[in-house]
């Protein structure tokens, strides 16, 4: 049986602005960014679609961002495994002093995660998630990079790809079925509006 995963990323937040690595630790979504997620809310109205679980990242960032999203209407759990990439000493810096894509095993010198290790946490927590008998249509509200980290996870079932930087409140929609996910659409709203 095919379910669907919405995997979402937060809002602005004010690391985002200033540019600074955020990763584990965290800063509070921006005005804007609160934006984004009523904005973002409105894509699962105008479609109607009715989730019927809801997991956010234990970063505040990200389950504001969710509530916000369900109206705050809807129970949700959060999760360590949906945290962002931790990139260790480097957290709280400025983005500057990121290597070059892609990243691979550089953060883990520096008592963070490599690639591998945070795509696997993703695919675990999701994976168990989705496995949930009574899971059929989720939203999930994560993190940039560990959306992206997901996304080369499961490259191979891909239908639809985003070369560039998966904006703020941006919606990846999986299929799960047989054990995998398929990346079906990247849903990028019309910020335009916003002041």
């Amino acid at each position: 049986m095919e379910k669907i995963l919405y995997l979402m990323r937060h809002g602005e937040t004010e690391f985002n602005v200033r540019k600074k690595i955020q990763g584990w630790c965290d800063s509070p979504l921006t005005e804007i960014g609160i934006q984004q997620a009523q904005i973002a809310g409105t894509y699962f109205s105008n479609n109607r679609i009715e989730i019927d679980h809801a997991y956010s990242s234990t970063s505040e960032r990200a389950s504001d961002t969710l509530e916000i999203v369900t109206g705050n209407q809807m129970p949700y759990q959060r999760l360590k495994g949906l945290k962002e990439w931790h990139f260790g000493a480097f957290e709280g810096e400025s983005e500057h002093l990121n290597p070059p894509i892609p990243y691979g095993d550089f953060f883990e010198k520096f008592g963070g995660e490599s690639e591998e290790q945070m795509r696997e946490r993703l695919a675990t927590t999701l994976k168990m998630i989705m496995d949930s008998a009574d899971h059929q249509n989720v939203l999930a509200v994560s993190h940039g990079a560990a959306c992206r980290g997901f996304m080369r996870k499961w490259a191979q079932n891909q239908q639809v790809d985003q070369k560039s930087r998966l904006k703020n409140c941006c919606i990846l929609k999986f299929i799960y079925k047989a054990d995998e996910f398929n990346l079906v659409e990247i849903i990028n709203h019309d910020f335009s509006q916003i002041q």
